[in-house]
């Protein structure tokens, strides 16, 4: 049976897999359905998360993969409706993410971050970017 997991760098030597410390644990989710992994893929987009890609795995490999890496996989059928407010990770992304920055430059999977502080100054040189694409519109 194939599962949609959501990758970032799909293909590349930094790939991850998007996954949720949920009560201290790491935990991958592993849809049943592709539109329900888009549909998860584009909440996190809407939350200013880097925009994962959906893949379609085999789910014992993935299983087995998350067994091996310390990893809890969580099977999302089809239809699945949230019965409490852990469950409803599954289907929604939290308000608040982790600072995924990090992951790229080899950091242990859980060691990110908590999200940047929106009102902590911003780095001088990607302000006058960010002016310089607004000039633009």
């Amino acid at each position: 049976m194939s599962v949609h997991v959501l990758l970032f760098d799909a293909g590349s030597e930094q790939e991850g897999i998007h996954s949720l410390e949920i009560n201290g644990r790491t935990v991958v989710l592993l849809f049943e359905e592709r539109d329900d992994a888009e549909r998860y893929a584009g909440l996190l987009e809407a939350q200013d998360f880097p925009v994962p890609t959906v893949e379609c795995l085999d789910r014992r490999e993935m299983e087995e993969f998350c067994s091996q890496a310390g990893y809890e996989a969580r099977f999302v059928p089809s239809g699945f409706v949230p019965e409490n407010p852990e469950d409803r990770l599954l289907i929604a992304p939290p308000e608040r993410n982790m600072d995924v920055s990090t992951w790229q430059e080899g950091a242990e999977p859980g060691a990110a971050a908590e999200a940047p502080d929106p009102a902590a100054p911003a780095d001088p040189d990607l302000e006058a970017f960010r002016r310089q694409l607004e000039g633009l519109l």
